[in-house]
């Protein structure tokens, strides 16, 4: 990487280029630059000439109109200079497996992911966001990735909306109504076809890709069983939000508006109605385990007791059934597709952790998704 500083004009651009061709970087850093002139510019056009691959940094505002203006931007990789925002004092609004969400004004929110995840990550999120966006998933709008200290994240236009899980908690005697209306909004998302253009990756493709990743750790007979179960989920062409719950819809003058969208794809609905149930049945069930209750409330969002009332709204509503008997059948049906996405989260945690793979692998995948495996019944929905 180059480093270019201050201003470049016609008095220096000979000292420049000299420079700049002699390294042949690919990648620039701008953080210092104030200014660029035509005849820096056409220093830049040499290199670009000489080096396909060009890629600028943490350009400035000022520095960035230029390049846009004359086209360097459509001819170069260039990325803005990252603003830098506080969330000290901000009120946090949600938490999840990534980051947190805060509400830095009237009119935005920010996601700021854990530390560590890297800026690639983030920016194929917002992409992500952005595609569903444009496919017409009522998502908020994305404004640009920012710095908050040592971490990462996006800011979104939302103005003076609660999320679902804050209306839940505030007043739990809307329970019923917020989650019919989540449902139904889901419903709705998955008559959504994206299309072959839309960029979004294949839910099942990742799972057995996944799969394969536990090699070490799985026997093959095990490897073959879950890849086997997951091949004959029905293939679909349907809008997948990855992570739907009541922490990611959003509530603004009675309109619903999705966050947290980075985990989108196409699929079968059954992996978001999975997730619902992950949120609602099998994280509630670990209260008193390695869960404290302020712990399960971070996570849902609420107090744990209207977890299960949530999920059977949804359910019922969703899938058009009156009874609790019809309800508890439905949710055991689910369950093996459930247990598949816990196993996929639980592992995907451990990280590179053996010991904590090899524990999970054991009391997750063994003990729960193999015997569910064996009783799954087949999806007609």
């Amino acid at each position: 990487m180059v480093q270019i500083k201050g201003k470049i004009d016609s008095t220096n651009a000979p000292e420049f280029e000299k420079e700049i061709m002699a390294a042949m970087p690919v990648e620039i850093d701008a953080s210092e630059l104030e200014y660029i002139s035509s005849a820096g510019l056409r220093v830049l056009l040499k290199l670009k000439k000489a080096v396909d691959d060009v890629t600028i940094t943490n350009v400035s505002g000022e520095v960035y109109e230029i390049l846009d203006v004359t086209g360097f931007t459509s001819m170069l990789n260039v990325k803005k200079a990252l603003r830098e925002i506080s969330v000290e004092g901000c009120e946090l609004i949600g938490a999840g497996g990534y980051g947190r969400v805060y509400r830095i004004d009237s009119e935005t929110i920010a996601k700021i992911y854990n530390p560590g995840i890297s800026l690639e990550f983030v920016e194929r999120e917002r992409s992500t966001s952005q595609k569903a966006f444009l496919i017409g998933v009522p998502t908020a709008i994305s404004y640009d990735v920012i710095r908050c200290g040592d971490c990462y994240g996006v800011v979104y236009e939302m103005l003076d909306a609660k999320t679902m899980a804050q209306i839940i908690s505030s007043d739990p005697s809307k329970i019923p109504e917020i989650s019919a209306r989540s449902a139904i909004l889901l419903k709705q998302l998955h008559q959504i076809v994206p299309g072959a253009d839309s960029g979004l990756p294949d839910r099942k493709e990742k799972l057995i890709a996944w799969v394969d990743t536990l090699s070490e750790h799985i026997t093959a007979e095990e490897s073959d069983k879950i890849k086997d179960f997951i091949s004959r989920i029905p293939d679909r062409d349907t809008f997948l939000h990855g992570d739907y719950n009541a922490k990611n819809v959003m509530v603004r003058d009675g309109e619903f508006q999705l966050i947290d969208i980075g985990d989108a794809a196409i699929g079968h609905p059954v992996f978001d109605i999975a997730g619902l149930m992950l949120a609602y049945i099998i994280i509630p069930s670990s209260r008193g385990g390695a869960r404290s209750d302020e712990d399960l409330r971070g996570l849902l969002g609420f107090d744990f007791e209207y977890a299960q009332k949530v999920w059977g709204v949804m359910c019922a509503t969703y899938f058009g059934l009156s009874s609790p008997d019809d309800i508890k059948a439905m949710t055991m049906k689910l369950m093996p597709y459930c247990l598949l996405l816990m196993s996929f989260h639980a592992l995907s945690i451990a990280g590179d952790d053996s010991g904590a793979i090899k524990t999970r692998v054991d009391l997750v995948l063994r003990q729960r998704l193999l015997p569910a495996i064996d009783a799954a019944q087949p999806l007609d929905f």
